[in-house]
């Protein structure tokens, strides 16, 4: 069993909490354009109240402990390692609940080059509960709007995770997939498990479009989230997403063992 101590040390150590690589700045843009409604950052959330600004600051800095100083505008962001400690733990206790009710269980990510260990983990734990880890619409193709336009992408599962590739790409189950905010993949794979007649989710694990595109449809969903996604904790804080882990959720994979070891000790889930 990994102690609180020992996570809390590595989460500093590998800057996944404490000072992060996310910029202020950068977290500051992302909250200007999800008070604006933009869909580059609301990620298939449509908030319930108007949040601005400035309430959103007061929210990151509950949620992840950023600074709440609207003063304060440059250098690295910060994340508090209690707060992703706390995270961890609500976030192992939906797991837990998913593993004693055999829950049919969907995880995408938009990070498969640093996270798709850790999902995959999780995955092979509570598939070898009893728990059916869905994978539906598999090769799918879909259009999603990014800086270079409209692109299509592939929709693939690498150990029961899903996510998408970059057009072109041929490696069906390996290699990596591409970055993606987009709740697009979501929906179309919800769409794809209800015309199938096949089991819904029951919960979603994931990050980006894939915790708020389910959220916002009423499925249950959990998440990591980085200072600059708002949206997962304005989902969290609506009652729409039930448990998000403050953490930067862009460095090197293998710095995400140790979390996945805690989630997994958390959820009685391991081997």
């Amino acid at each position: 069993m990994l102690s609180t101590g020992a996570l809390r040390a590595h989460l500093l150590a590998a800057r996944l909490a404490g000072p992060v690589a996310t910029s202020r700045e950068v977290s500051l843009r992302s909250y200007r354009l999800f008070a604006a409604r933009d869909p580059r950052v609301t990620l298939g959330l449509d908030p319930g109240r108007g949040w601005g600004e400035l309430d959103l600051l007061r929210l990151m800095a509950d949620k992840c402990g950023v600074s709440a100083d609207p003063a304060h505008v440059s250098g690295p962001d910060v994340i508090d390692p209690e707060r992703t400690l706390a995270g961890l733990d609500a976030f192992a206790g939906r797991l837990a609940d998913a593993a004693r009710r055999r829950a049919p269980v969907l995880f995408g990510t938009g990070h498969p080059h640093r996270l798709i260990g850790f999902y995959a983990a999780l995955a092979d734990a509570l598939s070898s509960v009893g728990c059916t880890v869905l994978t539906p619409a598999q090769g799918r193709c879909i259009d999603i709007t990014t800086r270079f336009g409209v692109r299509t992408y592939n929709l693939d599962y690498v150990r029961g995770v899903a996510l998408v590739r970059e057009p072109g790409v041929r490696l069906p189950g390996g290699g990596t997939g591409a970055h993606s905010h987009s709740p697009l993949p979501v929906r179309v794979v919800l769409e794809a498990a209800a015309v199938g007649r096949g089991p819904l989710p029951e919960l979603v694990v994931g990050d980006h479009g894939w915790v708020c595109g389910a959220g916002q449809l009423g499925i249950e969903a959990i998440g990591l989230a980085d200072t600059d996604d708002p949206a997962l904790f304005v989902g969290e804080a609506e009652g729409r997403v039930s448990a998000v882990v403050p953490v930067d959720d862009a460095v090197r994979s293998a710095y995400y063992l140790p979390l996945t070891r805690y989630v997994l000790n958390r959820a009685a889930l391991s081997q």
